[in-house]
């Protein structure tokens, strides 16, 4: 079985600058049963171009060009569009990364996770408690696992991982995500998220090589724009309530003060501070649903079902804050810090259930 799943499986590689380790490892995976390996220099320069040509003449390895950098997410673009017009035999692709930190076994354990046949994502998730691992790739990993799981309520043990596998099938998925470099790879996990997508880890061995000093991984550039792809969201969420509640409060009291007085209510009634709060809320509640269908969450395509959702979403909230803070008042937390407590977590919980199912866009099979 493991020769088989892997002779029907690709390996895409993109490499930057590489040196005689990436031919050796080409031909490790072929010994291990692979068939066919696409390595994309990703504008390495002439300087390596011997180490190209020493790959390319291994039987069942191509090599892509780009003229000039572009960054890991569009080479892997690039062979994913190769695999794509050139492969129509493949079961599925399994990406690797050419600083050696990828055992040839590992890549045959995700090769027999594909040919089971299951619509997943595998990524092979590396053992950061291990005492050869780099604290700085420790400390990002476990960082932005945890911000991946408050954001959008998957835990991944490695969020990082360069060796995934996933089928055939979702290759037009994949070169639609968007990303150009490392943030590319965070990209496919919030998107694999959002339209429910299982993302499988797959234990793999923990290699780091010479303290990982063959990788481009910049630790402070690229964590940034990770961090900036996993929490953009989420900051443009709040944004947009930030926005919404000075709508509300300035509506408010244009009504109460002004417009309602102006209809004849009695100005300070208890009719015109309750009809005040409501046409303000149901305004900013409007413009709120907008703006995180368009800019927030980007939902293409009718908005109707996602409408009753939203509005379904904001009773609920509503109505669950109401019942905890009367909870939390029997067990004798204060009035105001039950408050705080409650729309604190249904802030979040607003955030994954927007995510998930209020702005989610059905997949096409």
């Amino acid at each position: 079985m493991t020769q088989s799943a892997a002779s029907e499986t690709v390996i895409l590689i993109p490499s930057l600058e590489p040196d005689q380790r990436l031919p050796a490892y080409i031909r490790k995976l072929m010994e291990h049963g692979f068939r066919n390996a696409v390595i994309v220099d990703d504008g390495s320069g002439e300087p390596y171009q011997p180490v190209f040509r020493e790959i390319e003449s291994i039987e069942g390895a191509t090599v892509l060009h780009h003229s000039h950098n572009k960054g890991k997410g569009m080479a892997l673009k690039t062979g994913y569009r190769f695999i794509a017009e050139s492969m129509p035999d493949v079961i599925g692709v399994i990406t690797a990364d050419a600083d050696g930190q990828h055992s040839a076994g590992d890549c045959v354990r995700l090769a027999e996770e594909l040919k089971k046949g299951r619509k997943a994502l595998y990524l092979g998730s590396r053992d950061f408690s291990q005492k050869n691992v780099p604290f700085k790739s420790s400390l990002g990993n476990r960082a932005t696992s945890l911000l991946f799981k408050l954001l959008y309520g998957c835990w991944l043990p490695d969020t990082q991982t360069g060796l995934r596998a996933f089928p055939r099938d979702e290759l037009n998925f994949m070169i639609g995500i968007e990303g150009e470099r490392f943030e590319y790879e965070m990209n496919v996990l919030i998107a694999c998220a959002r339209r429910h997508i299982p993302m499988i880890p797959i234990g793999i061995e923990t290699i780091y090589e010479n303290e990982n000093k063959g990788s481009h991984y910049h630790p402070v550039k690229d964590s940034i724009r990770i961090f900036r792809v996993i929490a953009g969201g989420f900051i443009r969420f709040m944004g947009a309530s930030l926005f919404c509640f000075l709508i509300d409060q300035a509506l408010a009291g244009l009504l109460r003060d002004w417009l309602l007085p102006l209809l004849g209510l009695e100005r300070g009634s208890l009719m015109i501070i309750n009809l005040s709060g409501w046409l303000a809320r149901l305004v900013s509640a409007i413009v709120n649903f907008r703006i995180n269908k368009d800019l927030v969450f980007r939902m293409k395509g009718n908005a109707r079902n996602a409408a009753w959702k939203y509005a379904l979403l904001c009773l609920a909230i509503i109505t669950v804050s109401n019942v905890g803070v009367w909870l939390l008042g029997k067990i004798g937390v204060a009035g105001w810090l039950a408050k705080i407590l409650m729309d604190f977590v249904l802030y979040f919980v607003s955030y994954q259930v927007q995510d998930k199912w209020v702005f989610k866009e059905i997949q096409k099979e």
